[in-house]
């Protein structure tokens, strides 16, 4: 949407603000505003990006008013198992965006399009394989997972019975624990995947655990998601049972969930999905769900996907260069932790100040954290937003040197 000076020539926000301002001068002004931050900010939050004007159109077209609670003909030989009628060319969108998703990511896993969010995908895909009370092996929060991964607060960690694996003291995924652990307490579910981590995890050692033991292997991709479509990352498919993503981080579409599954589990997926946590899918969403899946099997694609990688390399290089402790010494993918335990201020601190020059990322716990989550002793920063809008590996090498000088000035101010 975005160019990496800051200017615009596309109309469609424009116009879209303007247009509701004609009704709603307060909601349409904050939305101007929220875009402006956008526009001007240098985003760095490796969970968001900017999805192409294609994908907004379709995620605010005819569509968000059409309720097609269930699931499309196809899937049960030819008679729609929707509760409300005229569903003819949602039945139709539905099953199309199932069938790019499964070339973007050049499998035969079934897959559910209706997940509202990652999250949600999350509940969906436990709830088809598990049941309350049922151990699940991860890894925590501190060390790269994601609040659904089973943090004590989420449903995950309020639901079932969570053992955790560790990293080592450099930070990678250790292997030799999470072997240890699944042999100790036999879990029914091994997960993997991460909101913070750096690095290529190991698939193919995760799913020989997960069946030397007899468990279930759960991949959450949402961060890599991208990466893998565009060849940049290795796949999670043909290992794990079960693969969710979300569509909005690396692959650069609309806020949703997605779940692929072995074949054998499809049904179980899909009633836990509807009607168990979902009531009618947001089929406008889904719309923009299946522009992305198109996108995202162009060759531009995958050199913006290679380009994401190059840049986050050189920025996170830059960062060691000028002596910064980063969590796991380097990047795999589209991320990189700073830590900044040995600094007399927090992660938050940071974050904050950075806001105020313009520079948007978002405090992260680390590897044996010892702050609160609310401050966190570490940053995550990520290169998906900035590469869509055409930054390459100077622009990012310039950005740590700013983000250095902002560092030094509270430092000096300490």
């Amino acid at each position: 949407m975005f160019n990496k000076d800051a200017t615009d020539n596309s109309t469609y926000n424009v116009e879209n603000y303007e247009f509701i301002k004609k009704t709603s001068p307060i909601v349409g002004s904050l939305i101007e505003q929220e875009y402006n931050r956008q526009k001007n900010n240098i985003e760095l939050i490796a969970s968001e990006n900017y999805c192409s004007e294609a994908v907004l159109a379709a995620c605010g077209s005819c569509l968000s008013w059409k309720y097609a609670e269930g699931y499309p003909y196809v899937r049960t030989s030819g008679n729609t198992s929707r509760y409300y009628g005229g569903t003819k060319f949602v039945d139709e969108l539905e099953e199309y965006c199932c069938d790019t998703w499964r070339k973007v990511f050049n499998t035969d896993y079934h897959v559910n399009v209706q997940p509202h969010s990652g999250s949600q995908a999350n509940f969906a895909a436990y709830k088809a394989i598990l049941n309350p009370g049922d151990t699940i092996l991860s890894l925590t929060l501190d060390n790269g997972g994601h609040l659904t991964h089973g943090s004590s607060v989420n449903f995950s960690g309020k639901l079932y019975n969570m053992a955790f694996y560790d990293v080592d003291e450099k930070g990678f995924i250790d292997m030799e624990d999470v072997r240890r652990k699944a042999l100790e307490i036999k879990p029914k579910l091994i997960l993997t995947g991460a909101s913070a981590y750096s690095r290529i995890i190991d698939f193919p050692k995760f799913a020989e655990i997960a069946k030397e033991v007899g468990a279930y292997f759960m991949v959450d991709m949402a961060h890599i998601a991208g990466l893998v479509a565009g060849g940049v990352h290795p796949s999670p498919f043909g290992y794990a049972d079960i693969v969710t993503t979300t569509t909005h981080k690396t692959l650069r579409g609309p806020r949703g969930g997605l779940i692929f599954a072995r074949p054998e589990l499809a049904k179980k997926i899909d009633s836990a999905v509807f009607p168990y946590a979902q009531g009618g899918p947001l089929e406008h969403v889904i719309a923009g769900k299946a522009v992305c899946a198109e996108e995202a099997l162009t060759p531009e694609y995958k050199e913006y996907t290679k380009q994401v990688v190059a840049n986050c390399a050189a920025f996170c290089d830059e960062f060691i260069k000028m002596g910064y402790n980063v969590v796991t010494g380097g990047t795999d993918n589209h991320l990189f932790l700073l830590d900044l335990s040995e600094f007399p201020f927090s992660g938050k601190d940071l974050q904050d100040r950075l806001d105020e020059v313009g520079i948007t990322l978002n405090k992260n716990c680390v590897p044996n954290e010892k702050r609160s989550p609310k401050e966190t002793s570490g940053v995550r920063i990520g290169t998906a937003p900035m590469t869509t809008r055409g930054y390459k590996e100077d622009d990012f090498r310039e950005v740590a040197r700013k983000i250095d000088a902002v560092v030094k000035e509270m430092v000096e101010e300490a």
